[in-house]
């Protein structure tokens, strides 16, 4: 499949829908080893003067090891596959080639690895790096709710470098 470039003005996304009830793909890697999670938390906006994403990932994520060592990972969004997302949400890549399980396609835009099957693929780079601190809670009850096991999300704020679309 072949991607083209937009320009992030042009872009036609609903966060709301996209990342919270279609799910998105975090993506880190090079060409030796990739790994990939299924997200439904995020955002997107301006921060800094930057289009920037924020994304959410726990400690005990192989992904995280794959997003950390990397200068840039990639974020894709899909029309359909949901099956897939879900198996790459819940199964480790630490385990198992679960990219191979659900017939997934590694591309490379940039140099970052997404895959084929995307509709839509942002490239960021890591700007800033955070983990939630549970003493920041102003509402208890969220931290009690998302974090029994105190695993709290490590906060990525990326600028975006290019958005791609797929023909």
């Amino acid at each position: 499949m072949a991607f083209r470039e937009i320009d992030i003005k042009q872009l036609q996304l609903n966060p709301f829908k996209a990342i919270g009830d279609e799910w998105m793909l975090i993506t880190a890697g090079d060409e030796k080893k990739v790994n990939t999670m299924t997200a439904s938390w995020g955002g997107m906006g301006v921060l800094w003067g930057e289009n920037v994403a924020t994304v959410y990932i726990r400690p005990q994520r192989y992904t995280r090891e794959f997003v950390d060592a990397n200068g840039c990972f990639s974020l894709s969004f899909f029309d359909g596959y949901k099956k897939q997302l879900g198996v790459l949400g819940t199964v480790s890549g630490r385990d198992r080639d679960k990219i191979g399980d659900v017939d997934f396609h590694v591309t490379y835009l940039d140099g970052v690895p997404a895959f084929e099957e995307a509709r839509l693929v942002l490239i960021a780079e890591k700007l800033y790096v955070d983990r939630i601190r549970p003493e920041c809670f102003l509402d208890k009850s969220i931290d009690e709710k998302h974090y029994p096991g105190r695993d709290h999300h490590l906060v990525y704020i990326a600028r975006i470098k290019k958005v791609y679309v797929r023909d």
